[in-house]
């Protein structure tokens, strides 16, 4: 499977977001953190003080008006349904774009397995170290949202 949209990221970016590989429903929509029960959005716009956005278009205008980016460490891979852990014959995602068009000044990977495959593919290519944040996916229970949004907010804004 190989990943089905493009990166979101504008001049203005500072702060990349990497996720591991879409969900089904991401893949569906075409847009990133697409599952309604993943806690992305609803954190994002804690931290920002914003409405949860609705709209593919709401979410685009967010990040990129906060001076954000978003894209996957995986570019195609195999993969049963959303599972992580089901990833295998991962291929990496070309970041240069994102970094030679914006003022990247710090990557994060949401989950364990972004931050596994960044530091396997992409650190040696970059030079840049990325941030591990906890997962916002609905398979990472034991994180309520007030617990992601003071790890996310200790690692984003600091």
């Amino acid at each position: 499977m190989t990943h089905p949209f493009p990166p979101l990221y504008g001049p203005d970016s500072r702060i990349l977001i990497l996720g591991s590989f879409p969900s089904v429903k991401s893949r569906e929509q075409q847009f990133f953190y697409g599952h309604p029960q993943n806690r992305f959005w609803k954190l994002i716009a804690a931290l920002l003080g914003a409405p949860v956005p609705e709209t593919i278009e709401e979410k685009r205008a967010l990040i990129l008006g906060n001076h954000l980016a978003l894209y996957d460490t995986i570019f195609s891979c195999e993969i049963t349904g959303s599972s992580d852990a089901s990833i295998k014959n991962a291929v990496p995602t070309d970041l240069s774009p994102i970094l030679q068009t914006a003022r990247i000044v710090k990557i994060c990977c949401n989950g364990t397995k972004s931050w596994e495959l960044y530091q396997k593919y992409q650190l040696p290519l970059t030079g840049i170290p990325a941030e591990k944040l906890p997962s916002t996916s609905p398979a990472n229970a034991a994180w309520s949202l007030e617990k992601l949004t003071a790890a996310w907010r200790e690692v984003l804004f600091s």
